[in-house]
């Protein structure tokens, strides 16, 4: 290779192979030295003598000979000879070479290869157009990496600006140790980094909800460890914000918990830890809800549910009002029930749609001996079947399904029947709330049969 003032004007052929250039292409001494580097090494800008030989670092037997001098510098290369295995060695790399220059260049993400002094001595097409879009010098990553340890890989997430400067694109980066430096493959996270953005703004949203929940939310990740509570958790188990805060597991939970008898307390401790875990395989299945009766008083409603990511989420609810309601509800049905069971009168409720809900003794011995079951699945059009079968004909079974079945405004009214076995009965109809009907039979009194024949002998 001969130089004049600085630009290659002679070459031989394999001297234009090794340099990768045409025919008639020619280069600056600047070019040509960046062209023998990877081989020699660091060339001097300007040799200080007139010759210069320079070794190949990895073979030594590989020389470069520098002669300068009138304007002229003259470089040639002497190798030891080449051997057929060599040269065919040689051919089968060259092809692999070729694969893998076109695979990384066809690469979508950047990959650059640094030196110690974070200087860029390699990178692919998609780097370069990345420097490009950002205007930065190839030769500087664009990225902001934090030094690390030199024999460790690492991952970095790094932003920079976009095309628009409005926002950042973030991206992540793989950074590894290798003989020449330290490789760097960069991926595009934009979706990652909104989506945990999206994340942590619902977290955020559901965060405030809770707070002003009155049921209490613990929720435990997959390692049974909590990740979130809310203010009711702490009023309706008393125990500490420092110790929620401390994300404690599902076992330490359910310990302090019977620690402070917030939960029933168990025979044994060593059934307690099998029920406990019986609890979270429930919960895990969707298949956990339970009431707990404490001994302050309280009653609790914990339901279990599974979480996302193999999760589970407790939910505490106190219904101490609302059991107590239940339960005062309950004794005065029980007691109405008992007075109404005490009447001599036959008595039975009906509802809205006509379903029989409530008898009393005296009615089922008056239209027969009827087992709880049957008497429950009836409803007025039966019932008054019954009733009319056992009586002489009269209008009022009419009369009475349609005032059980009316949406309207009622008023009460009474009749007169006959059963077929000679008794003449008092029959009562009135309204009750929610549209119920209450029904009552009664003996006919002598003052009351005296009464009605009068008015109907006034009417005659």
């Amino acid at each position: 290779m001969v130089l004049r003032d600085g630009v290659l004007v002679d070459t031989t052929t394999q001297a234009r192979a090794l340099l990768d250039i045409g025919p008639h292409e020619t280069l600056a001494w600047e070019e040509v030295r960046a062209a023998l580097r990877p081989f020699f090494g660091p060339i001097p800008a300007d040799p200080d003598s007139s010759q210069m030989i320079l070794p190949a670092p990895d073979d030594p037997e590989t020389r470069l000979e520098i002669t300068s001098g009138g304007g002229r510098r003259h470089l040639s290369i002497s190798a030891p000879p080449v051997g057929a295995g060599d040269r065919l060695r040689w051919r089968v790399g060259a092809r692999e070479l070729a694969l893998l220059r076109q695979v990384m260049t066809r690469t979508p993400a950047p990959a650059w290869l640094s030196d110690d002094e974070n200087r860029v001595i390699w990178s692919n097409a998609a780097y370069t157009d990345l420097c490009t879009q950002q205007g930065a010098d190839p030769a500087t990553p664009p990225f902001t990496l934090l030094p690390g340890d030199d024999l460790e890989d690492r991952v970095t997430r790094a932003s920079i600006p976009t095309q628009e400067g409005t926002a950042l694109s973030w991206y992540e980066i793989q950074s590894c140790r290798i003989p020449d430096g330290r490789l760097h493959f960069a991926q595009n996270i934009d979706a990652a980094i909104e989506a945990e953005t999206a994340q942590r703004t619902f977290l955020q949203t559901l965060t405030k909800i809770f707070a002003h929940l009155p049921i209490a939310l613990a929720v435990f990740d997959r390692k049974h460890r909590l990740v979130l509570f809310n203010p009711a958790l702490i009023d309706l188990t008393r125990l500490s914000a420092e110790f929620l805060s401390g994300r404690p597991n599902l076992l330490t939970f359910f310990d302090m918990l019977r620690e402070q008898h917030m939960m029933p307390e168990p025979k044994d401790y060593g059934s307690w830890r099998e029920h406990l875990q019986d609890v979270i395989n429930a919960a895990s299945s969707d298949h956990y809800v339970e009431t707990w009766n404490l001994p302050s008083g309280l009653t609790y409603r914990i339901t279990g549910r599974p979480h996302p990511d193999a999760g589970i989420a407790f939910l505490i609810e106190d219904i101490s009002a609302e059991i107590s309601l239940t339960r005062g509800y309950r004794q005065e049905i029980e007691i109405t029930q008992s007075v109404l069971e005490t009447l001599e009168d036959a008595v039975v409720v009906f509802s809205q749609l006509g379903h029989l809900t409530f008898c009393n003794a005296a009615y089922r011995a008056l239209w027969g001996d009827e087992t709880e079951a049957t008497i429950s699945a009836t409803d007025i059009a039966e019932a008054t079947r019954s009733w009319q079968s056992s009586c002489h004909p009269s209008p009022i079974w009419g009369d009475l399904r349609e005032f059980v079945l009316t949406l309207r405004d009622r008023a009460g009214w009474d009749a007169e029947i006959h059963t077929i076995a000679g008794e003449r009965l008092f029959c009562r109809a009135e309204p009750l709330a929610g549209g119920a009907t209450l029904v009552r039979f009664s003996p006919m009194p002598c003052g009351i049969v005296r009464q009605c024949r009068n008015v109907l002998q006034s009417h005659a």
